[in-house]
């Protein structure tokens, strides 16, 4: 189909001026703002910083355990015994389905001769990821051995689950049958054997203690404590202010930390870990100053309170300067980054004393000044609606961003070949169209790419941040974010100009006549003896594009726009 465009003069009585323009587009502009202002308004969570910039001090600075001795001997050290390894491999029942998972698990011994059922033992149990028993906790467990433990190290229990749908009930049960294992050991006291968690496992060793109701004590490596709502959201939002991140993009956590997973299968954000009889037992906490990823001062009050619960009165906590979220010193990223200075030393004679059920003398608390930046979201809860929104309007713009795009390249394929055949116009767009849909396409995904690139960014620095790096100008994870707003904002102009164009196109064709016209022209046409104009038979010519593929496109094509105006909208670039 073709198209003749016939110049309009100056004089037209249908052309709209600029002004008369202006004065239709601006309330199409404020409607659309306040749309789009609406849906950031209503998808915004409410969240708890305070209180903020809390500390705890501590009782000594030298983080050193003591006990008094009344064995009658000297007391175990680290590197007191020369250690031997052996290994084993144990089946981990995972109970609720049955499944098992072959397990390698490295049992160090130190070389004594020491009598038979003598000797404590320790199990380690592994944080996020996907731990074996050859790459995780050697240090530590070599150190333990060396101090007359039998140690356990063994590969981390996952089966057929990934880092968001770990079965933590499961997996308490698996380092349960480890327990077991090595109290079966001729060597080991089954009455003196303890734990060792690290981060994620600090949610599966409260179960774990509970359940099995003879663990004789627990090593507890930057504890979570809390839900991995709360503790999560705390952590990424800390980090998210720490790395300098607009004020915008931190409120994307509380967004996404709100997500109610559980209508998709995935109830672990809210698993429940605090669990009192899981603080049962002599505990030993150590924190680092550089975590940035545990809640110190929430933390510490959360285990007391559980433990003086069950009227346990033996934690001790370690606050060691410069350490990291593993007890490291410098990036964690790096190959063998050593542990911190005297923490080797320090858990070794604590777990030794405990072992041979002595009594502390050194201070409960000690090391560095613990502090906590902002309070844990304990407010924070599963949205619902929100989620069921949000997944609405995401699932909807990834399938119009694929159909926008088959649809170009449909196009472009089409236009290739009327350029060799010399046809007519492809899309044949009308006052201008194209150029606007060109335009609005640019501008959104422009705006897209740049959110993306910021929230990207922040999550990098972040990463960093956890590994023991140091933050950095804010830079691009700021400014962006005001950049985006005035895409955005461009954007919606645009969208009211085409809005705008439309209307003047439609009152050009006749469209836009009030049933008061309509019947005006009616007696007209009877009067003059014209055939009386139907509505059924009112053929004005193209308003958008005189074809239909032009048509589809620009539908298209303008529906993914707008759908990803709303995902921008959905996490706040319209308020923020």
């Amino acid at each position: 189909m073709s198209c003749v465009f016939e110049r309009r003069k100056p004089q037209d009585p249908t052309e709209w001026t600029w002004s008369k323009k202006m004065l239709v587009s601006i309330p199409i502009f404020i409607i659309l703002m306040g749309i789009l202002t609406s849906v950031s308004h209503i998808t915004t969570v409410e969240w708890k910083n305070e209180p903020t910039d809390r500390s705890v001090e501590t009782l000594a600075a030298s983080t050193a355990v003591t006990f008094r001795n009344t064995t009658g001997g000297t007391l175990p050290k680290r590197g007191d015994h020369d250690v031997q390894t052996r290994s084993e491999w144990i089946d981990l029942v995972r109970p609720s389905t049955g499944e098992r998972q072959r397990a390698h698990v490295l049992i160090r011994s130190p070389k004594t001769t020491a009598a038979e059922h003598s000797l404590p033992a320790v199990v380690f149990m592994h944080g996020a990821g996907y731990g074996t028993a050859d790459n995780s906790f050697g240090d530590v467990a070599e150190d333990l051995s060396s101090a007359g433990f039998v140690t356990a190290t063994v590969d981390k229990p996952v089966w057929s689950t990934n880092d968001i749908t770990r079965d933590y009930p499961a997996s308490a049960h698996a380092y349960g049958q480890v327990v077991d294992y090595l109290r079966s050991l001729p060597s080991v006291n089954p009455d003196k054997v303890g734990i060792y968690a690290t981060s994620e496992s600090t949610w599966i060793s409260p179960y774990l203690v509970r359940d099995d109701g003879n663990i004789a004590f627990q090593i507890l490596l930057s504890p979570m404590v809390y839900s991995p709502r709360h503790a999560l959201g705390f952590f990424v939002a800390q980090d998210f202010a720490i790395v300098g991140a607009n004020p915008g993009y931190q409120s994307i956590v509380r967004r996404v930390f709100s997500a109610d997973m559980a209508r998709f299968g995935l109830g672990n954000l809210d698993f429940d870990p605090l669990v009192a009889q899981g603080y049962a037992i002599p505990t030993f906490v150590a924190y680092g100053s550089k975590d940035v990823m545990t809640a110190q001062v929430d933390g510490i009050g959360e285990i007391e309170n559980m433990a003086r619960r069950t009227d346990n009165w033996d934690v001790t906590v370690r606050n060691y300067p410069v350490a990291n979220h593993v007890m490291r010193l410098g990036d964690e990223a790096e190959e063998g980054t050593p542990l911190v200075d005297r923490y080797e030393d320090d858990m070794v004679d604590w777990a030794v004393g405990r072992a041979h059920g002595l009594e502390e003398t050194s201070p409960p608390i000690a090391g560095a000044t613990i502090y906590q930046s902002i309070a844990v979201p304990t407010n924070l809860y599963a949205h619902g609606k929100l989620t069921i929104y949000g997944a609405v309007i995401h699932v909807t713009a990834a399938v119009m961003l694929v159909v926008a795009a088959l649809l170009n390249i449909v196009a472009l394929i089409r236009k290739i070949g009327h350029l060799i055949r010399r046809k007519g116009p492809l899309l044949g767009y009308v006052r201008g169209y194209q150029r606007v849909l060109i335009a609005i396409s640019t501008t959104t995904m422009a705006s897209l790419l740049l959110f993306m690139a910021g929230v990207g960014q922040t999550i990098w620095r972040m990463v960093g941040l956890i590994w023991g790096g140091a933050p950095e100008a804010p830079g691009m994870i700021y400014w962006s974010w005001y950049a985006i707003q005035g895409a955005c904002a461009i954007v919606v102009w645009a969208w009211s100009r085409v809005f705008c164009e439309i209307l003047h196109t439609m009152s050009i064709k006749g469209l836009l006549r009030t049933p008061e016209e309509w019947r005006a022209d009616f007696k007209v046409r009877r009067l003059t003896g014209r055939p009386v104009l139907r509505i059924r038979d009112w053929h004005p010519g193209p308003v958008i594009a005189s074809t239909r593929f032009g048509v589809v496109m620009f539908v298209v094509t303008t529906l993914t726009m707008f759908c990803i105006l709303l995902v921008l909208a959905f996490w706040g670039l319209f308020i923020y």
